[in-house]
């Protein structure tokens, strides 16, 4: 069997830090990458935690930061996880047996059950939600400053079955500080940087298609109240995102004829795109054939 180490980068993460080890130590190496926490979470990783690399706490640059960990395991297989996620037994035993063969492709993804707001999301883009997460040491690293971009490995990757249970938020002001102050700040630098221009159209078409993917398209009303406020907190998170690049560009005026024409085309396309997904809901929902097609009709499905 080829010997695996897990990474695990952290800040202030003293209250889910310990099930995290817990879940982990069937790995051969344990390796904390501690971004200066100043709660008692490097305190309760010496319990646990093989080595454990101090370095300063970046929030724009959080998954570019796990890197330090990558390159110091000593073994051939790494597996990087956030203290906030749990590797289940079911998943222990995929993996320790996908270790015992020959001929592994460089990378695997795992699904993640998310929990968020006290409830297993199902829908609203939460499931299964695939993270690339075992990979073979210096195949696979995270190369972009985008916050969550991934990591990209170098060769073939496939998918394990079992999942791993991510703890997401737990609280609205934890949503609002992640998505829109500390990731809010670094998309809106990447659009800067690829020098997107800002449309007033797209203050409404942006968070609009975020809504509409969320809520209807990934069945976010199958999670009830919490898929209709994470759809809407995700659209209103694309907006701060656009409203911080209006900001670094000095607030610039817009030709207010312009601002009013797009905003009357852009909310009619919202308006239409509504009618056809609620009627598209209620053909999918009803069993009662007339009831479908008098929907049909009328959402001009």
């Amino acid at each position: 069997m080829q010997k695996l180490t897990v990474v695990i980068s952290v800040f202030n993460e003293e209250e889910k830090i310990e099930k995290c080890f817990k879940s982990v130590l069937f790995a051969d190496e344990i390796i904390l990458v501690d971004n200066s926490s100043t709660d008692k979470t490097r305190e309760i990783a010496k319990k646990y935690a093989t080595s454990i690399i101090s370095q300063p706490n970046d929030p724009l640059m959080i998954d570019i930061q796990k890197n330090t960990g990558l390159k110091k395991a000593k073994n051939d297989w790494i597996l990087s996880i956030d203290a906030d996620e749990i590797v289940t037994s079911e998943l222990r035993n995929e993996i320790e047996e996908l270790l015992k063969k020959e001929n592994l492709k460089n990378g695997y993804f795992v699904p993640r059950k998310n929990i968020i707001f006290g409830k297993q999301i199902d829908y609203t883009g939460w499931y299964p939600d695939h993270q690339l997460r075992l990979f073979r040491k210096n195949k696979g690293e995270f190369k972009n400053t985008h916050v969550h971009e991934g990591i990209q490995v170098d060769g073939e990757t496939d998918y394990l079955k079992e999942h791993m249970l991510h703890h997401n938020y737990e609280t609205i002001i934890q949503f609002v500080q992640k998505n829109m102050i500390n990731y809010a700040q670094n998309e809106a630098n990447n659009l800067i940087n690829k020098n997107y221009v800002l449309s007033p159209g797209d203050l409404i078409s942006v968070p609009a298609k975020e809504f509409l993917s969320r809520y209807f398209a990934r069945n976010g009303y199958k999670d009830g109240i919490h898929g209709l406020f994470l759809s809407l907190l995700m659209a209103s998170s694309h907006l701060i995102v656009l409203a911080i690049v209006w900001e670094k560009k000095g607030f610039k005026e817009m030709d207010k004829k312009e601002v009013i024409r797009s905003t009357e085309k852009e909310l009619g396309k919202f308006n239409k795109d509504l009618r056809y997904w609620f009627s598209k809901i209620k053909i999918d929902e009803s069993k009662n054939i007339a009831t479908k097609y008098f929907h049909k009709i009328k959402g001009k499905i």
